[in-house]
């Protein structure tokens, strides 16, 4: 099995794998097409490739129909209770939700020090049971446990993608994790990471978090794990890119605690170089990923997420996995929002905002993060379905948040 990321140039990354879990490793029922390809270079992750003849192209070219559709009412629209509220936002109203919703991210060179970094406590995971009451929720039967694999050192220079955020949130210097997706209207010279609305910002009654920083390939060769001393050139070998604008959901600005906001729980950060070199992300780390948005569910049948976990008995260097190689559940809040996939996923706190992947036309592709599971034991992990709102943020921010 091999692994293709388009890189800035006409070459190509590319990296034999082996197929994990064998015969487990592969679906069972079902139309397959393509035999499972390699997703992230080593990162021993498999799934069916989705067949040309039912797909839609999604590719970000522009905005929507619905996105220069008359605002309801005329003027300053409310905030949208609804995934069809947002449909009719015109580029105006996101660029108005975003003024109004200013970002500032002033972080001072060298701030996140080798001893700031090793001290950031994961993110909380936003946890949610499967077994706690409510009529209005619907969801399918949890799945089973699939315990997360920690990446082999030294990763692939494929899997520099994959990085952890270092942010100051109200509790203090924390870190998430997020993955550097393709910037359409920047063919090769991506700078824009993909992660967890609440790994950016409080949602109601709170502010964006601050001194917001990515790391891709965190750790890379191993050498700040058990405990070995290591150089900051080592634990970054990409450097460090600051957080110079930021979009979450609408939804998730105004509502709080788990529930439907949760199915907007997405979030997008433009970076630059800490050190001001002229290369952007995508060129740096060597590649960027796709994002599959409205993908069909039916099409949707494994899901390997990525991240790194930093709450027991995960202490947060290294880079894990969970590979599910059957199709996602679902659970909704909100039955008029796209309901989250949900996987099985001992990943905890620290790992959310990291990038769920599957093949598509034999590439890999993003389809969701991680955003919310259980806790004490951790068995589980849910994710937001990118659809239409964050197709329509997506393509608003990438053409216009400079």
């Amino acid at each position: 099995m091999r692994l293709t990321i388009r890189a800035r140039s006409t070459r190509a990354l590319t990296t034999a794998v082996p197929a994990p879990g064998e015969p487990d490793g592969r679906p069972r029922g079902g139309r397959r097409a393509a035999p499972a390809a390699a997703v992230l270079a080593a990162l021993a992750l498999t799934a069916t490739a989705c067949g040309p003849d039912n797909e839609k192209s999604t590719d970000a070219g522009g905005p929507p129909a619905s996105a220069t559709a008359a605002a309801p009412g005329g003027g300053k629209p409310a905030l949208p209770t609804g995934l069809q509220d947002v449909a009719g936002w015109k580029l105006d109203d996101w660029a108005r939700f975003i003024g109004d919703n200013a970002f500032v991210n002033e972080v001072a060179q060298g701030f996140w020090s080798i001893a700031k970094m090793e001290d950031a406590k994961g993110r909380a995971t936003p946890e949610y049971s499967h077994k706690s009451a409510g009529s209005s929720v619907q969801r399918d039967e949890p799945p089973a446990a699939i315990p997360a694999k920690p990446q082999p050192h030294p990763y692939s220079p494929a899997t520099a993608v994959v990085g952890k955020i270092f942010m100051t949130a109200p509790e203090g210097d924390s870190m998430c994790s997020g993955t550097v997706v393709s910037d359409p209207a920047n063919p090769g010279r991506s700078n824009l990471v993909y992660t967890a609305a609440h790994c950016l910002h409080d949602g109601k009654g709170g502010t964006w978090l601050k001194n917001i920083v990515f790391v891709p390939g965190y750790n890379r060769d191993g050498q700040a794990s058990r405990g070995k001393r290591y150089t900051e050139q080592q634990v970054s070998p990409y450097g460090r890119w600051t957080a110079v604008k930021a979009l979450v959901s609408p939804n998730w600005v105004k509502e709080s605690g788990v529930g439907a906001n949760s199915q907007y729980d997405y979030g997008i950060i433009r970076v630059r170089n800490e050190n001001g070199s002229g290369l952007s992300l995508e060129e740096a780390v060597g590649g960027s990923i796709p994002i599959w948005f409205n993908a069909p569910h039916e099409q949707i049948t494994s899901a390997f997420s990525y991240g790194y976990p930093a709450e027991r008995p995960f202490d947060g260097m290294e880079l894990n996995h969970c590979d599910s190689a059957v199709r996602p559940g679902r659970l909704s809040f909100d039955q008029t929002r796209p309901p989250m996939y949900v996987i099985g996923c001992t990943m905890t706190g620290g790992s959310s905002g990291g990038g769920w992947f599957i093949t598509k036309d034999g590439k890999p592709n993003l389809i969701s993060v991680n955003s919310i599971g259980n806790r004490n034991p951790s068995e589980y992990m849910a994710g937001p379905s990118l659809q239409e709102q964050a197709k329509q943020a997506f393509d608003y921010f990438s053409k216009n948040a400079r």
